[in-house]
Protein backbone atom coordinates (compact mmCIF):
# COMPACT_ATOMS: atom_id res chain seq x y z
CA UNK A 1 0.00 0.00 0.00
CA UNK A 2 1.43 3.49 -0.60
CA UNK A 3 2.15 6.03 2.09
CA UNK A 4 -0.58 7.05 3.99
CA UNK A 5 -1.46 10.68 5.10
CA UNK A 6 -4.01 13.19 6.28
CA UNK A 7 -5.23 15.44 9.00
CA UNK A 8 -7.28 17.72 10.05
CA UNK A 9 -10.13 19.65 8.07
CA UNK A 10 -8.42 23.16 8.61
CA UNK A 11 -4.96 21.82 7.84
CA UNK A 12 -3.39 22.24 11.60
CA UNK A 13 -2.58 18.95 12.05
CA UNK A 14 -1.10 16.70 8.88
CA UNK A 15 0.13 13.09 9.37
CA UNK A 16 2.44 10.76 7.43
CA UNK A 17 2.65 6.90 8.02
CA UNK A 18 5.56 4.64 6.79
CA UNK A 19 3.98 1.58 7.03
CA UNK A 20 1.17 -0.78 5.85
CA UNK A 21 -2.33 -0.50 8.24
CA UNK A 22 -2.66 -3.42 11.00
CA UNK A 23 -6.51 -3.03 10.63
CA UNK A 24 -9.32 -1.16 8.98
CA UNK A 25 -12.58 -1.78 11.10
CA UNK A 26 -16.03 -0.05 11.62
CA UNK A 27 -16.35 0.40 15.89
CA UNK A 28 -19.67 0.93 17.17
CA UNK A 29 -19.02 1.27 20.72
CA UNK A 30 -20.85 3.98 22.61
CA UNK A 31 -17.21 6.05 23.17
CA UNK A 32 -16.86 5.82 19.27
CA UNK A 33 -20.72 7.29 18.40
CA UNK A 34 -20.30 10.10 20.83
CA UNK A 35 -16.84 10.89 19.57
CA UNK A 36 -17.56 10.62 15.79
CA UNK A 37 -20.74 12.51 16.01
CA UNK A 38 -22.26 9.43 14.00
CA UNK A 39 -23.41 5.93 14.33
CA UNK A 40 -19.57 4.46 14.24
CA UNK A 41 -15.97 5.48 14.18
CA UNK A 42 -14.27 4.39 11.18
CA UNK A 43 -11.07 3.95 11.88
CA UNK A 44 -7.26 2.82 9.86
CA UNK A 45 -4.83 1.28 12.46
CA UNK A 46 -1.13 1.51 12.23
CA UNK A 47 1.68 0.78 14.12
CA UNK A 48 2.48 3.75 16.65
CA UNK A 49 6.17 3.92 15.51
CA UNK A 50 4.82 4.57 11.73
CA UNK A 51 3.33 7.76 12.41
CA UNK A 52 4.63 11.18 12.04
CA UNK A 53 2.38 13.88 13.37
CA UNK A 54 3.29 17.71 12.81
CA UNK A 55 1.28 20.28 14.16
CA UNK A 56 -0.07 18.41 17.87
CA UNK A 57 -3.65 17.22 18.75
CA UNK A 58 -5.32 17.94 21.60
CA UNK A 59 -5.81 14.88 23.40
CA UNK A 60 -9.14 13.16 26.08
CA UNK A 61 -8.01 10.21 27.71
CA UNK A 62 -11.22 7.35 28.64
CA UNK A 63 -10.54 3.73 29.44
CA UNK A 64 -11.86 1.41 27.17
CA UNK A 65 -14.16 -1.51 28.06
CA UNK A 66 -11.06 -3.66 28.10
CA UNK A 67 -9.90 -1.58 31.14
CA UNK A 68 -7.17 0.06 29.07
CA UNK A 69 -6.81 3.61 28.21
CA UNK A 70 -7.69 5.48 24.85
CA UNK A 71 -6.48 9.27 23.71
CA UNK A 72 -8.70 10.66 21.44
CA UNK A 73 -6.96 13.24 19.24
CA UNK A 74 -8.61 16.08 17.57
CA UNK A 75 -8.09 19.69 16.51
CA UNK A 76 -8.09 22.09 19.11
CA UNK A 77 -8.79 24.87 16.05
CA UNK A 78 -11.17 23.39 13.81
CA UNK A 79 -12.45 20.40 16.33
CA UNK A 80 -11.76 17.56 13.77
CA UNK A 81 -11.42 14.42 15.21
CA UNK A 82 -7.86 12.77 13.96
CA UNK A 83 -6.58 9.96 16.02
CA UNK A 84 -6.90 7.15 18.65
CA UNK A 85 -3.81 6.56 20.91
CA UNK A 86 -3.72 2.57 21.89
CA UNK A 87 -1.24 1.00 23.46
CA UNK A 88 0.74 0.06 20.49
CA UNK A 89 -1.11 1.34 17.52
CA UNK A 90 -2.71 4.64 16.05
CA UNK A 91 -5.94 4.65 14.77
CA UNK A 92 -6.05 6.97 11.85
CA UNK A 93 -9.69 8.57 11.27
CA UNK A 94 -10.44 7.05 8.37
CA UNK A 95 -12.29 10.35 7.15
CA UNK A 96 -8.74 12.29 7.72
CA UNK A 97 -7.41 10.50 4.91
CA UNK A 98 -6.02 12.64 2.25
CA UNK A 99 -7.51 9.74 0.09
CA UNK A 100 -10.27 7.85 2.24
CA UNK A 101 -10.84 5.50 -0.86
CA UNK A 102 -8.16 3.73 0.39
CA UNK A 103 -10.14 2.26 3.73
CA UNK A 104 -11.30 -1.18 3.23
CA UNK A 105 -12.92 -2.24 6.58
CA UNK A 106 -12.97 -6.00 7.50
CA UNK A 107 -14.54 -5.64 10.83
CA UNK A 108 -17.09 -4.25 12.53
CA UNK A 109 -16.53 -4.25 16.43
CA UNK A 110 -19.00 -3.49 19.70
CA UNK A 111 -22.04 -4.43 17.31
CA UNK A 112 -24.07 -4.78 20.54
CA UNK A 113 -24.14 -1.28 20.97
CA UNK A 114 -25.08 -0.74 16.86
CA UNK A 115 -28.07 1.46 16.33
CA UNK A 116 -31.03 -0.62 14.65
CA UNK A 117 -30.82 2.13 12.03
CA UNK A 118 -27.35 1.15 11.38
CA UNK A 119 -27.06 -0.77 8.39
CA UNK A 120 -23.57 -2.39 8.51
CA UNK A 121 -22.24 -3.87 5.44
CA UNK A 122 -22.86 -7.66 4.95
CA UNK A 123 -19.27 -8.47 4.22
CA UNK A 124 -17.31 -7.36 7.28
CA UNK A 125 -17.14 -9.62 10.23
CA UNK A 126 -19.06 -8.80 13.08
CA UNK A 127 -18.06 -8.97 16.65
CA UNK A 128 -20.54 -8.24 19.66
CA UNK A 129 -17.54 -6.81 21.36
CA UNK A 130 -14.06 -5.99 20.79
CA UNK A 131 -11.00 -7.42 19.60
CA UNK A 132 -10.09 -10.61 21.61
CA UNK A 133 -7.53 -9.97 23.90
CA UNK A 134 -4.19 -10.71 22.44
CA UNK A 135 -0.96 -11.95 24.80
Amino acid sequence: MAKLSGGCACGAIRYEVQADPVAMLNCHCRDCQRASGSAYGAFVAVPKGAVEVRGGPRYYRTVGSSGRPVERGFCVTCGSPVMMKLERLIALHAASLDDPSVYRPARDLFTESAHAWDHMSPTTQKLPGGLPAQN
